[in-house]
Order: structure tokens, then sequence, then C-alpha cells
């Protein structure tokens, strides 16, 4: 589901209806906020595409990418 490029980690996750693409971002935002480690992310309606890096990392994909990406995935999941 996730894609590397342009030093990014990109991923798009839709939902039946906004509520449960809000619902999920708002879970997404807990794990971000423990993890310390927030992504770059955008919504239309239904829709959430993430793009993560590391910004003091120099803006380039670290391990505390793909951690938020794993933690994503597991929230995503009980959605489907």
């Amino acid at each position: 589901m996730w894609t590397e490029s342009d030093n990014r980690l990109r991923a798009t996750f839709k939902f039946e209806r906004f509520t449960q693409a809000f619902s999920f971002m708002t879970e997404v935002a807990f794990a971000a906020e423990r993890l310390q480690h927030h992504p770059d992310w955008h919504n239309v309606y239904n829709t959430v595409d993430f793009a993560l890096s590391t910004h003091d990392a120099g803006d380039v994909v670290t391990d505390k990418d793909r951690e938020l990406a794993k933690a994503i995935d597991a929230i995503y999941a009980r959605y489907r």
C-alpha cells in the first residue's frame, strides 16, 4: 500500500464516508503524538493521503516514517 518516491512514503486511504475518514485521522493523530512524529496529510471527503518523511533528518524516509506507516496501517485495518 505504501510507496516510496521523492524521499517520501506515500499512501492513500479511502473510506465509505467522511465521518470514517475523520475518525481514522483522529486515531492517527494520537498515534503520531505517541511516536512524536507527525504526518503530512491531506483529506478530501472520504480520502486521506499521506506523504511521510523525517524533517530533522533532511526530509528523507527514516525508520520513524516506517514506524508511523505501520501504525497507520494497523489503524486502517480496523476500518475494513
